[in-house]
């Protein structure tokens, strides 16, 4: 890609604490924003790509689940392990005023607050990861134990069985 890339807060804290990633952008398909489709378009294991949720906890308030992109949240699941009664997800009209990223573009890091975070437990079995660069159109492909230290995350099983 010979455009120069707009850098994210996700990249620029990223780059602050010098953590290693590498971009790797897709043509954004507004029909089809599923993370299911954008693996298949950056040529990567749908295991591999992971989705950022946003959901509110009726103890802690906002919080961010990363999971698989394949998966489905377990709303119940994730609210025990989370520490709440219930968790609903964040409306899509809330969540840009909430993260400073939009629906196809939210990633775990460079949020406008740091919000209590939880991987799926899969991510442990991986050496790179790819979670949203912050916008629609790019994803990062960094290390699984980097983005754990970094957001300060836990992990937990989450999805659907």
């Amino acid at each position: 890609m010979s455009e120069k890339l707009n850098k994210t807060n996700a990249m620029r804290q990223l780059d602050a604490a010098k953590i290693k990633y590498e971009p790797m952008t897709y043509e954004v398909d507004e029909s089809d924003l599923s993370g299911v489709h954008i693996a298949a378009q950056i040529g990567l294991p749908v295991k591999i790509v992971f989705k950022t949720l946003v959901a509110k906890g009726d103890k802690t308030g906002p919080i961010v689940l990363v999971i698989p992109c394949a998966e489905e949240i377990d709303l119940k699941r994730a609210a025990v392990v989370t520490g709440n009664k219930k968790i609903e997800m964040v409306a899509v009209k809330d969540l840009l005023a909430l993260t400073g990223y939009i629906r196809g573009g939210c990633s775990p890091v460079g949020m406008k607050k740091r919000f209590p975070t939880w991987f799926h437990e899969t991510v442990t079995d991986h050496e790179k990861i790819t979670v949203s660069a912050g916008m629609r159109g790019c994803q990062l492909l960094l290390s699984s134990a980097d983005i754990l230290r970094f957001t300060g995350a836990k992990t937990a099983d989450l999805t659907v069985k």
